[in-house]
């Protein structure tokens, strides 16, 4: 049987080459871990400061323009007998030469690949037995690597002034509008020792399909491509292949000399695998046994789920859709973007994926983009997509830079695709391939063309090796050439009546009402700013003062012009802010709202717009961005506004056409909704001017548009009044103010509280005696680690609403009911008006 031996241990790490080192690095013996980085093992030895805190980003940039060797004894243990004995190298970051007692065994040129070498061969250790041998890999700087081949292949046009598309590496390392120039090096996958002898599962491929049999009955299929390395003494052995799933079982034998064998298993009846919100999360275990006169030599398991999936693009009278479709039922796409959790991805294990891909659910969303610019995620990512139902559409790594399709990068991108490929199709939570984010977009509204010449930029990689690579090993699956892409190349490839679409006009350059413009078949990117928590920048920036226009807080803010355009956002909405806290609190607030409307106009234009996937879900280090969970895993305040407008139900309010207020009733369920819907104008001093109620039966998937009364949507004065639409709790509200935050009439904010303690838990309650908008509670201000369970409420007079902060007893009571705990937009408003209003 075979057997693994890690080698998490007993490594350490030298610099070997640069310019810029300091001598307390170039001097040291660093112990190591794998995985890791160049980066983690510095850091936990204490020779350089946090990456993340203050401007440390800065003056540690030496470390991606110097070489690294890491070096250990390989161990004698699980050795012994094993006719073969190979390095897997799972993932090696990125530009690297290994070498066993001096003498180079392998190289490796990619980040995203997985790499096997033969250290030992024959039963009596040919070539020599690995253990006691000193391994040493030596990471050449990817700056000088990624530089060389620039200047030979010819310079390309990117979104950034870094050589990213030279180097198969995540290419956000380079620095992103949302992340940190922190180019890394290291072992940043597992690595480790793989003894055996006779024979092994080289790569087991499954093809698992669902058609609909007799009567209607589901009847799945499981096709494995199976392919076998042998030893020498395994050469002529008779091999057999054994393979099993939900209680049915085949097995074939392997011809002396094959390596290649293909099963198929029938499931009657399988039960199937949903996405959440549409049925149950089932999987399998799918098992693959190779054997040798019965011994069993090898195994590979996983749980695989039985489902179709499509996309339909037929073009229709509006366009061309880009609508999946899951078991035949078509999906409304409640999504969000993800990038790296971390700069340092061997940070990123299964624990920290399960809390992320919760705080997704938690959000409502049921699709994960997992783009271009990053990494193929590890497995961890996959399984707790897989078991929460969370759709998976995965870009091939390629990312707002047109990339050179000569050797030795085309090899590369082939390579990195197939193993890619193969490893990632068991799964049933990933439903997409896609080719690239923004290059063709790019290529052809950017001004690339005429800075290209004659050279290449990757469209061979979109339009021909990679939907080959696709259709070849995994055509259970579509596969889409770029996002934005409109399905044809007469179309323009951002046209939001084709296909998917980017919508980043409303970000940099126009307010955030614009997304009303838009009647898109696909959103598959929308962002508006906003900053992380303030427990998250305390910890950034230190004890000093905060201060949104310091240099420390610029610092946090990596798009162009981003300072400027967030603080457009803001002037467009609310008075000048009285100062850090109110600026902290309103730029949250913009970045809900914005996001909330243009989510619910999407929704509302179901089944015409088949999806949203807000640009992003999560952050890789502390930093103002369109991020819903910051650098520190906490959610901001459009974390709680996506769990509204991503609710299974949903009421929009907004213009109707031709005049008026319209009310759309969201349906994303499998049943007929009928609601009776409150529509009521109010005068903020206080009273109902006029109230309605309005009721349709909602069948399931479905909107109805409705008119809301004249009565209640003409305003006799736009400062003083709002609607509100009510279904159920306010959480569930709807709120529509006639005028903007700078010219409404807000009154100053008048409430009750009372502060209690429960099971652990502090619990805030707050009675309203005015109206009070997007009222918060800001818990991290009283501790770091708390958080409340609600933000961004509208509350009407005489309504209450309780807040839990969760393990929170003991907390400042008197703190937990003011600000900058406790806010709402109306003092918030009021306090900037008076600030900045200049006397006489």
């Amino acid at each position: 049987m075979a057997r693994r031996i890690d080698l998490r241990e007993n490594w350490t790490l030298r610099a070997a080459g640069g310019e810029g080192v300091p001598a307390r690095v170039a001097a040291a013996d660093v112990p190591a871990r794998t995985p890791g980085c160049v980066h983690t093992d510095l850091l936990a030895a204490g020779l350089i400061p946090a990456p993340y805190v203050g401007d440390s980003e800065d003056a540690l940039s030496w470390i991606g323009r110097t070489d690294w060797r890491y070096r250990t004894v390989l161990p004698a243990d699980g050795l012994a007998g094993a006719e073969r004995v190979d390095l897997v190298c799972e993932g090696l970051d990125t530009v690297a030469d290994l070498a066993l007692d001096g003498q180079v065994i392998g190289r490796t040129r990619n980040m995203h690949r997985e790499y096997r070498l033969a250290l030992a061969t024959g039963a009596s250790g040919d070539g020599g037995p690995p253990a006691g041998r000193e391994l040493a890999i030596t990471f050449a700087s990817p700056y000088r690597h990624a530089e060389r081949l620039r200047a030979e292949l010819g310079d390309r046009p990117a979104a950034y002034p870094q050589p990213y598309p030279f180097i198969r590496k995540m290419a956000c390392n380079f620095g992103w509008d949302w992340g940190p120039v922190l180019v890394t090096a290291g072992i940043w996958r597992p690595i480790w020792l793989h003894a055996w002898s006779t024979a092994r599962l080289a790569r087991v491929r499954p093809e698992v399909t669902v058609a609909a049999g007799p009567g209607g009955r589901a009847h799945g299929r499981v096709v494995l491509h199976v392919d076998v390395e042998r030893a020498a003494s395994g050469a002529r052995a008779p091999l057999t292949v054994e393979a099993e799933v939900a209680g049915e079982r085949t097995r074939t034998a392997v011809p002396p000399g094959e390596g290649a064998v293909r099963l198929e298993l029938a499931v009657p009846e399988p039960r199937l695998w949903w996405p959440r919100g549409y049925g149950e999360q089932v999987r399998y275990p799918l098992t693959v046994t190779l054997r040798s006169a019965g011994a069993e030599l090898d195994a590979w398991r996983r749980d695989i789920g039985f489902r179709s999936v499509e996309l339909d693009t037929a073009p229709d009278d509006d366009g061309t859709p880009f609508t999946l479709m899951v078991n035949g039922a078509r999906v409304l796409v409640r999504g969000a973007n993800w990038i790296p959790d971390d700069c340092f991805p061997s940070r990123v294990g299964p624990g920290r994926y399960r809390q992320r891909v919760d705080q997704a659910t938690g959000a409502g969303i049921n699709l994960l983009r997992v783009w271009g610019g990053g990494v193929y995620e590890s497995g961890g990512f996959y399984e707790a997509c897989d078991e929460r139902g969370v759709l998976v559409w995965q870009d091939f790594l390629f990312a707002c830079a047109a990339y050179p399709e000569e050797p030795p990068l085309a090899e590369e991108v082939e390579a990195e695709a197939r193993q890619a490929v193969v490893r990632l199709m068991p799964h049933p939570s990933l439903v997409l391939w896609n080719g690239n984010n923004e290059n063709i977009w790019g290529h052809a509204d950017w001004g690339w063309r005429d800075r290209l010449g004659d050279r290449s930029w990757g469209a061979g990689y979109y339009f021909d090796l990679l939907p080959r690579v696709v259709a070849e090993l995994d055509p259970t699956r579509p596969y889409w050439p770029g996002s934005p892409y409109s399905g044809r190349p007469d179309l323009h490839p951002n046209d939001p009546a084709h296909g998917n679409t980017h919508i980043w006009d409303v970000w940099n350059e126009r307010d955030y009402p614009h997304y009303r413009a838009y009647r898109p078949r696909f959103v598959a990117e929308f962002g508006y700013q906003g900053p992380p928590a303030h427990a998250t920048l305390r910890r950034a920036l230190g004890d000093g003062p905060l201060d949104h226009a310091s240099a420390a807080m610029t610092h946090r803010q990596r798009a162009r012009d981003g300072v400027r355009k967030l603080a457009d956002g803001l002037r467009w909405h609310f008075p000048e802010p009285d100062g850090f806290d109110d600026w902290h609190y309103l730029a949250q607030v913009n970045q809900a709202r914005a996001i909330t409307l243009g989510v619910g106009h999407f929704r509302s234009l179901w089944p015409l717009c088949s999806g949203a996937v807000v640009w992003q879900l999560n952050d890789c280090w502390p930093v103002i961005s369109w991020a819903a969970v910051d650098g520190d895993a906490r959610r901001k305040p459009l974390w709680y506004a996506l769990r509204r407008v991503y609710a299974d139900r949903l009421l929009v309010l907004g213009p109707a056409d031709g005049g008026g207020l319209e009310l759309a009733l969201c349906n994303d369920t499998d049943r007929a909704w009928r609601p009776a819907v409150a529509v009521a104008r109010h005068d903020l001093a206080g009273p109902v001017l006029a109230r309605e109620k309005v009721s349709a039966t909602v069948p399931p998937r479905a909107v109805v548009r409705l008119p809301v009364p004249a009565r209640v949507a003409q305003p006799a004065d736009t400062a003083r009044e709002f609607v509100t639409a009510d279904s159920g709790t306010p959480a569930d509200r709807a709120v529509w103010f006639f005028a903007e935050d700078t010219e409404v009439a807000y009154p100053a904010p008048r409430f009750e509280t009372e502060v209690t303690e429960r099971g652990g838990d502090l619990r805030v309650a707050v009675t309203a005696r005015t109206p009070l908008r997007d009222l918060a509670l800001f818990a991290d201000r009283l501790a770091a680690d708390a958080e409340a369970d609600d933000m961004l409420l509208t509350l009407l007079p005489g309504e209450t609403h309780t807040f839990t902060v969760a393990g929170g007893a003991g907390l400042d009571h008197a703190a937990a009911v003011r600000p900058p705990v406790l806010r709402c937009v109306n003092e918030a408003v009021r306090a900037g008006r008076v600030a900045h209003t200049t006397p006489g």
